[in-house]
């Protein structure tokens, strides 16, 4: 069956994911998370805190994430909403000094085959 993730999906640190955001509806399968599966070639696993500055960035390279779509369901994106970020997009926001901030119990694992746990680490929100 296509866009059936596998379970359990972990996060940076091998442990189970938390939710991103269910309002908005985030994910690659609209669940909340950052789940990913074979399907999922945007690799949608990065958990961010969107702001203006970011969301300037992502329209101006192509992406644009505040304007509502709504025959796709999608509302538009404010600075505070969190978001399954694509993980390509987020490095590409960091080497531009764009990055948001990121939620790392709700980063998926994959995420690090594209990002490093310690550039994640440096713009984290979750750590104590």
């Amino acid at each position: 069956m296509l866009n059936q993730r596998p379970d359990p999906q972990k996060n940076v640190f091998g442990e189970p994911l938390s939710p991103c955001s269910l309002s908005p509806l985030t994910g690659y399968f609209r669940d909340g998370c950052c789940n990913t599966s074979p399907e999922d070639v945007g690799s949608h696993t990065v958990c961010v805190v969107m702001t203006d500055e970011f969301l300037a960035f992502s329209k101006a390279a192509g992406n644009d994430l505040s304007t509502p779509v709504p025959e796709f369901g999608f509302p538009g994106l404010k600075a505070g909403d969190r978001w399954c970020l694509c993980a390509a997009r987020w490095a590409q926001a960091l080497s531009a000094g764009k990055a948001p901030k990121v939620v790392l119990a709700a980063t998926h694992q994959n995420a690090l085959d594209i990002v490093s746990l310690a550039d994640l680490k440096r713009h984290a929100i979750d750590l104590s």
